[in-house]
């Protein structure tokens, strides 16, 4: 039973749908009728498309879909311009071998905020969230413009509207759990905001808050040895994330898996009083 009250998503002849892998056996036009359902009304105006066309009023295709008959995978990418290196909105989403939804990634940027190259190192290669190398003078100028870890732009404050889309869209194929990896603590943080529980690292997500107090093993390392190691970083959910970011943690950041049950909201909090 829908827990949202949508009804059943259906093919164009009457068959209900169960999954995105399902989805993507459908012909192109019907699929992205579907997968148009879950882009913030917003997104469309800022793009100056009818949101029923794949075009702007200016001619080029601004949002494409990528959802490989065969394969429950959907990618959507928009952009003002197709030759853009960012995208304004960005989402990709799985199914799980376990009847869920997996939501990946969704990425929301402001077009006109000012780029912050954190996503590649010194030499332009792609750092992979700076798990692998950082650019330390891109990230220094982008936390003090108020952005999170591997934040590359502002963004539009768009994830609310993005969120309640998404969450009816899987309620219509009968799915009940959305399950997610935030690649940072800011992003664990906020997904709780939404009604997430977590799968594992929520014993982390408790010991960190802990140890941030005056006093704690965090709280100690925040000793101005770095610009992210700054007193009183603690206070904020930004600023413990860049610490985080900056290795302050005794383990890797990791291992951090979160799920909702549609139409749920846990009443998670590991970080009481929090202010971004």
């Amino acid at each position: 039973m829908s827990r949202l009250g949508m009804p059943h998503l259906l093919d164009p002849d009457g068959f209900p749908l169960f999954s995105v892998r399902e989805i993507n056996r459908l012909g192109r036009p019907d699929k992205e009728t579907i997968y148009r359902q879950i882009i913030p009304e917003a997104v469309f105006d800022l793009l100056d498309m009818d949101p029923e066309m794949g075009c702007g009023a200016d001619g080029p295709r601004k949002i494409t879909f990528i959802c490989p008959e065969g394969f429950g995978l959907l990618r959507i990418e928009a952009r003002l311009d197709p030759e853009d290196r960012d995208c304004v909105f960005f989402v990709e989403v799985a199914d799980t071998p376990f009847r869920q939804i997996e939501l990946s990634f969704c990425l929301i940027n402001d077009p006109s905020a000012p780029r912050f190259n954190v996503d590649v190192d010194d030499r332009g290669r792609d750092n992979c969230f700076g798990t692998l190398r950082r650019n330390v003078p891109e990230e220094l100028k982008a936390m003090q413009a108020g952005l999170s870890p591997n934040q590359v732009r502002r963004g539009l404050n768009m994830f609310s509207r993005f969120f309640q889309k998404f969450e009816r869209f899987i309620d219509a194929l009968g799915i009940d759990i959305i399950v997610a990896e935030p690649l940072s603590y800011n992003n664990a943080i906020r997904y709780e905001r939404y009604g997430f529980d977590y799968i594992t690292g929520k014993q982390l997500m408790l010991w960190i808050d802990r140890e941030f107090q005056p006093g704690g093993e965090l709280f100690r390392k925040l000793d101005g040895s770095t610009p992210f190691r700054q007193p009183g970083m603690e206070k904020t959910v930004r600023g413990r994330s860049w610490a985080i970011h900056d290795g302050i943690l005794p383990c890797p950041w990791d291992n951090v898996k979160i799920y909702k049950t549609v139409g749920i909201q846990a009443g998670i909090d590991t970080f009481p009083g929090r202010i971004f």
